[in-house]
């Protein structure tokens, strides 16, 4: 253990139209109306006596009711009468429904639904705008914009929807060799809009393609056809009201959302997002188990014969380097199948031992530094084990902590004794800030601003280039090591006797402080990881790996195992469910998923014990390590 002393409204025009109560009904048809509401020939005539009875004209001779009545007969009048009013939300269903059934091409189904429900998917005005714009006919399309026109929120969006047309109309021309037809669309249809000026110029250039596939290469269009038509319905259909036109494919949109919302509160989801509904099943909520995540031990590295204060994984996922007090550095390699780690280099001469590490941005350099008492820093070549430099400004220097520029061509370091520069990778001082005693450091994306936490319980930016700083956090009690966000947003902060804190760096406020932990007045590293970077694993002086689900201040997970201090956690940039953690207790340990699977459990129904192989090669790799074990503490102690 390292000590340190520091939804829009609603249209006039109802989308769904009781016919008991509204009487609006179409006549019968063998063409498929898109969802508009038809009637059989049978039907026709109840029809047209409840149109006449809801419209107050009553047939010669008889009241309005006695004429439905009669036409529908005693027992369907009946039904009718009883028949419950849709509620919006029903009424809003039906039409997500019929919209999902039309697009796959169910149409009868959809008539039949919008018949009986006495609902319609859209208005008649945009089913003939829809049945216009796929069909190429250009003009009758922008007529049908002066009907749709007084059913808009927005006025000013005709235009735009009058644009995207003339444009979809003016590549048509073009792709069909119809040049100067395409010529006056641009002149005398497109500019007198007055609207997007820069993209007519563009269009104007297309006049130039010698053939089709020019054409759709610059335009970026995939011609003429249903696909692009399609994808421009797509575009009008935003700018009409969900009352008069739905979104495009709308029910599929809710349930993406409901999908990700779902797996958003899953506190232990820690994979890649699939869009595609394909890939999920809508009859179950979506939950994670705890076994799928890093909660169980699958290796324990012992080749350190002292202290572990650091671990850090590559940036590629590849590898792992380790630190430790016996002045050794650890190289592992991670199998890409099995995950299990196997030894590939130690680096050794760090006399003070080594309590912190940083992996170049390409993985080539691994640079290692010694606690408040060492003046020098080891610059690594990882490839070949050769140390291309060691570092000392001074021998009053202390250089504990540094960071790469993203760059990858110089690298920050600095102590608590006053020491900041900027250095190249052969160890030469490029700049220098004068006075400032730092604790830990971090290059931000933008190659310029170097953030530091010193002894006032401070981070500050500093900028080498213009060499001006500014404070961005500050905190009542000393900030021992802090990591940042892989965006460069968020900075995750070990506080001494607070525990891990969570800041916003853009906004600069302090977003969460994270319970459980124990932290002292010891140096503990805590990171970011899995999926999207979505939890925070930290080590603690009680002996654990505490985990947290970003957005929730408790614990989702305390891991067993070490018998001392945890310094550092390590989550694998590449792998999400693949952890590692260094301890005063002389291990890392390597975290993962639990061993078995759904059909080998540790205890059957039936008494049996089931191990599966890789709980039986875990078992093997940790007897030959406890054989390690006794020979380095044999070699440490004769030493």
């Amino acid at each position: 253990m390292q000590a340190n002393g520091a939804g829009q409204g609603q249209d006039p025009e109802l989308p769904c139209l009781n016919s008991a109560q509204n009487g609006e009904s179409s006549a019968a048809g063998g063409a498929h109306s898109n969802g508009l509401l038809l009637a059989t020939a049978a039907d026709g005539a109840a029809t047209v006596g409840v149109t006449a009875a809801n419209n107050g004209l009553q047939p010669p001779g008889s009241s309005a009711a006695s004429a439905a009545t009669s036409t529908l007969g005693p027992e369907t009048g009946s039904s009718m009468k009883k028949k419950k009013r849709l509620s919006k939300a029903d009424e809003d269903v039906i039409r997500l429904i019929g919209q999902h059934l039309h697009g796959l091409g169910l149409n009868q189904t959809v008539d039949l639904l919008m018949q009986e429900s006495g609902c319609r998917l859209e208005h008649p005005a945009a089913t003939k705008f829809r049945n216009h714009v796929m069909e190429g006919e250009w003009d009758k399309a922008e007529s049908d914009l002066n009907e749709l026109k007084t059913l808009m929120h927005s006025p000013n969006a005709i235009v735009r929807m009058k644009f995207l047309l003339l444009q979809q109309k003016y590549l048509e021309y073009l792709e069909d060799g119809k040049v100067l037809e395409a010529l006056h669309v641009l002149r005398a249809e497109l500019t007198p809009l007055k609207y997007n000026t820069e993209r007519i110029h563009v269009l104007s250039g297309y006049l130039m393609c010698s053939h089709s596939d020019d054409l759709r290469a610059k335009a970026e269009w995939e011609g003429k056809g249903t696909s692009s038509r399609s994808k421009l319905l797509d575009k009008l259909q935003t700018y009409l009201p969900p009352s008069v036109m739905l979104p495009p494919r709308r029910l599929q949109t809710l349930l993406r959302q409901a999908v990700e919302l779902q797996r958003d509160r899953c506190l232990y989801h820690n994979t890649k997002l699939d869009s595609n509904l394909d890939s999920v099943s809508l009859l179950v909520d979506h939950v994670c188990s705890r076994k799928q995540f890093p909660c169980y031990t699958q290796q324990i590295l012992t080749e350190h014969c002292n202290e572990v204060w650091f671990c850090k994984f590559s940036n590629d996922g590849t590898k792992l380097a380790s630190g430790s007090k016996d002045t050794t550095v650890i190289i592992w390699h991670v199998d890409p199948e099995t995950h299990l780690l196997k030894q590939l280099k130690t680096l050794e001469g760090h006399a003070y031992g080594v309590s912190y590490l940083a992996w170049s941005p390409d993985d080539a350099y691994l640079i290692a530094c010694g606690p408040d008492d060492c003046s020098e820093l080891w610059l690594w070549n990882v490839q070949t084990g050769e140390l291309r430099t060691k570092m000392s400004q001074s021998h009053e220097d202390s250089l504990t902590s540094v960071a790469w520029n993203p760059d990858g061509k110089r690298f920050v370091t600095g102590g608590q004794r006053g020491q900041f520069y900027q250095c190249d990778l052969d160890g030469n001082l490029l700049d220098s800030w004068e006075g400032v005693r730092v604790q830990c450091l971090w290059c931000l994306n933008d190659s310029k601003t170097v953030l530091a936490s010193d002894t006032h319980q401070r981070i500050r930016g500093y900028n080498f280039e213009d060499l001006t700083d500014r404070n961005i956090v500050q905190e009542d009690h000393p900030i021992m090591s802090f990591t940042v966000s892989k965006n460069g947003r968020l900075a995750l902060l070990n506080v001494a006797t607070q525990g891990v804190h969570l800041w916003d760096l853009q906004d600069r406020v302090l977003v969460r402080k994270y319970q459980g932990v124990t932290q002292g007045f010891y140096t503990i590293h805590s990171c970011f990881g899995g999926h999207n970077e979505d939890f925070i694993a930290s080590g603690s002086e009680d002996h654990k790996v505490y985990i947290w689900h970003k957005r929730s201040e408790l614990p989702i997970a305390e891991l067993t195992g070490h018998t001392r201090t945890v310094n550092c956690v390590s989550w694998n940039p590449v792998l999400p469910g693949l952890m590692a953690s260094a301890s005063d207790d002389g291990t890392v340990r390597v975290w993962g998923p639990a061993p078995f699977s759904d059909t080998q459990e540790i205890e059957g129904l039936s008494g049996k014990s089931f191990v599966g192989q890789k709980t039986l090669t875990i078992m093997q790799t940790a007897f030959s390590q406890t054989s390690r074990l006794f020979a380095l503490l044999i070699k440490c102690l004769t030493s």
